[in-house]
């Protein structure tokens, strides 16, 4: 099985965080992963995606052109990637910064309003990792065990304090309904 995951918002937002994360958990589940970042010159504020690809097989390219799933947690994101996803694919937005829903009828969209949450849990800048949680319990790429194993490998030592709070915002990602 192979799953190409698009995760795009403004630079800040800790889209390439997320997908490092992602890549971090299918190396520790023995997958073949791809990670490949992409941000405009001004890193915070500017445009930021990043390709993860997560595979039971050898990747061919790190390029995803079509993704199985666009994780948006902005507007201007949505408006780019959504025609690009796969049909029968998976959108998740956060409804909080994307006030439209996706216009296509061949995909599945979740609507996380992830920024709200993350400052409802006191952790503003953990609306990526609230939108990670909910890829978690819908996607079923990698699974929800060992989570804390991945967190320690893409938090730096130094910041070692912030393990629980995202941890957090995992848990209330993957509990939204």
């Amino acid at each position: 099985m192979t799953t190409q995951v698009l995760l795009a918002g403004f630079g800040g937002q800790g889209v390439l965080f997320a997908g490092k994360f992602l890549a971090y958990k299918g190396l520790f589940e023995g997958k073949q992963v791809s990670w490949l970042p992409s941000y405009g010159p001004e890193m915070r504020g500017g445009t930021a995606n990043c390709s993860v690809i997560l595979s039971d097989e050898p990747i061919g390219s790190p390029i995803v052109s079509n993704p199985d799933v666009l994780i948006a947690m902005n507007l201007p994101s949505l408006d780019k990637y959504e025609s690009a996803v796969v049909p029968g694919g998976v959108i998740l937005a956060d409804s909080t910064l994307i006030e439209r829903k996706v216009t296509r009828d061949d995909v599945t969209a979740f609507y996380v309003p992830a920024t709200k949450m993350a400052k409802d849990i006191d952790a503003p800048t953990l609306a990526n990792m609230i939108l990670i949680g909910k890829f978690l319990r819908e996607v079923g790429a990698v699974g929800y065990d060992n989570l804390e194993e991945t967190l320690k490998k893409v938090i730096s030592a130094r910041h070692r304090d912030l393990l629980a709070i995202n941890r957090g915002a995992i848990d209330a990602g993957y509990n939204f309904v």
